[in-house]
Order: C-alpha cells, then structure tokens, then sequence
C-alpha cells in the first residue's frame, strides 16, 4: 500500500472505513446507504474526491464514532468517551420504535439484559450480562485493563477487549458495534497508524452466525476463552488476506496510472475522463459522454481520444458510425 502513493492509499482507506461502519451495522440489522457514509468520511478526513450526498443523522452519528476510534487510537478510552459514542449512535435516543436511555449505563427498571431465541414462552436465554447495579464497577475494571500497555500482545488484546466489553453488555443497544469498535481501536494501536486496509467489520459480517455462535460458547463456559480467540484471530486473519479483493478498484486504478505514466503524460481532460472510467462509469464512453465529463468541444474530444487510442490507453469497441464507443485497455499483470 506504502507505494500506491497518499491519494490512491487515502481512497484506499476511504473504501475500507465506509465498508467497516456499513458492516458494522448490518451485523445487528442496520442498513446504512453506502454513498451516506462515504460521503461523511470523506468530509471528515477532508478528502476532496468523496461523494457530496447529504448523511442522515444516523450515518453520521456511526461516522463518528467509528472515526474516533480509529483516528483518535492513542486518546484514552473513558467512561465519557463510550457515553459519547452511545449518544452518537442513538441521536434520537430511539432504538428503532423504542425509546432507550442513551449516554449512561442501562438502567435497572428495564430488568436482566437477556439475549434470547424461540417462540413466547418457550423462549431459550443464550446469555445473561450482568446486573444494573454491577456495570460502573465492571465497565471501570475493563478500562483500567485496556489502558495498561503492559502484559499481552496488542492484538491479542482487541480480541479479549470485544468479548470482555460484549459480555458486560453495558449499554441498554448498541454493545455490539461499541465492541467492535474497541476491537478496531485496539487493532489501531497494535499497528500505530491511522490508515485502515482492511475491515475485520465486513469479516465478521460475512461470518456472521460463527460470529455469534462463538461468542456464545466461550460466555457460557467460564473464564477461558481461548476458543473465542482462536476464531478471532482467523477471522482477523482472513479479513487481512481479502483485503485485495476488496480493495480491487483501487489496486486496478494504481496498476493502469503506473502503465499510463511510464509512456506518457496526458492532458487534464483526458486524466479526468480516465478516472472516471476506473470509478465505475455507468455505460460506454462516446466522444458526446467524453466531451460532456471534460467539458470540451466534440472536436477537443474526438482529438483526445484519438491520442489515447494512438497511445493505447483506449481501444474501440466493435461496431462503428453513430454507436462507437471506447473503453480502457486492462493493465498487464496483476498487483
């Protein structure tokens, strides 16, 4: 990634953010528009190539929890940051139809914080957290332990950090995308950077009945949770390995810049319409679509292509007269 150079690993990292809070949520059932939340990052990481569409509170509350975790790693995690987190993910202090006490430990007159499957009355309880009257002792405890740097390895610790933070179950919604982002925060530090390439959300997600089933069994037996660990790890493991293939357009985008540049230069119609083909360009380029995206004359347009296909950048689809049409020319090789 180092030699994709800062814009391609800044669209890089763009891509993996907005997939990581879209996953995130649709773990627990929230679907989150897509352009929304790149277009938030974007604006929040001061990129200038993300989308300009209007995010909806709610986006923008998981933005911003999710960027503070990754971007602010090295700032303590406290008591009022996690309420701030809370408060942003439930702007409207409803879950859903239900009303819920946001930016504060759940309270005691909503009763046990049971996670629970079957029909009424036959109802089987996979887990129950522990009481109201426990969490400020037990959610202090979990902070003072992810504040020590001393006396596991870093990444060991984001997995013992989401399990331990799930398992107290201290807010009344929302534990499992705090979890997850105590988990990517962690990852964070173990790596000291800011830029993320892979999403361990989007990971999970596709895993997602493992997921819950291995948190299932490691909260019901006791204290060891090497199990959960070892799945943690893999999963982990796997999000890093398929980050390429997520990561593809962007990898595409640097193989054919590195093609183009070491022929030639081109003009800046020319590099714009370029890029608009390698960000998904909708249909087939003609001299009236290039002429439009570069806002040129017919003439300019017919010319540019012209020199692109000389240079073979582009090459002509088949058929002709009023309906040709052009496309880019794949890159040798593969990254």
């Amino acid at each position: 990634m180092e030699g994709l150079g800062f814009r391609l690993r800044a669209e890089a990292s763009l891509t993996t953010l907005t997939s990581d809070v879209i996953k995130s949520s649709a773990i627990e059932g929230s679907l989150l528009d897509a352009a929304q939340v790149r277009s938030s990052i974007a604006r929040r990481l001061g990129l200038g190539f993300g989308d300009n569409v209007k995010a909806s509170r709610d986006v923008e509350g998981v933005v911003e929890m999710m960027l503070d975790a990754t971007q602010k790693y090295a700032e303590p995690l406290t008591a009022e940051r996690l309420f701030g987190w809370h408060a942003s993910l439930f702007p409207t202090s409803r879950s859903g139809m239900r009303r819920i006490t946001v930016g504060t430990w759940r309270p005691a007159d909503i009763g046990a914080m049971q996670v629970v499957s079957g029909p009424m009355g036959r109802e089987r309880v996979h887990f129950e957290a522990p009481t109201a009257d426990r969490l400020e002792h037990e959610v202090s405890v979990f902070l003072d332990w992810f504040e020590t740097t001393k006396g596991i390895d870093p990444v060991l610790k984001a997995g013992v950090a989401h399990f331990w933070f799930v398992t107290i179950h201290p807010f009344e919604d929302g534990n499992g995308r705090i979890s997850r982002a105590i988990a990517d925060m962690a990852l964070a530090r173990a790596e000291g950077t800011i830029e993320r390439f892979y999403s361990m959300s989007t990971q999970i997600e596709a895993e997602k009945n493992e997921y819950y089933l291995n948190l299932e069994r490691s909260q019901k037996g006791g204290v060891d949770i090497t199990s959960w660990l070892e799945w943690f790890l893999a999963c982990l493991g796997r999000a890093v390995a398929g980050a390429e293939a997520g990561l593809a357009s962007v990898l595409r985008k640097a193989k054919v810049w590195e093609q183009i540049n070491s022929q030639s230069q081109v003009n800046e119609r020319q590099r714009k319409v370029i890029n608009r083909l390698l960000d998904g360009f909708e249909g087939k380029l003609s001299t009236s679509k290039y002429a439009k995206l570069a806002k040129c004359s017919g003439d300019t347009a017919l010319r540019d292509i012209k020199i692109l296909l000389d240079r073979g950048i582009l090459i002509q689809d088949q058929g002709g007269g009023r309906n040709t049409s052009y496309r880019l020319v794949e890159p040798d090789g593969q990254y």
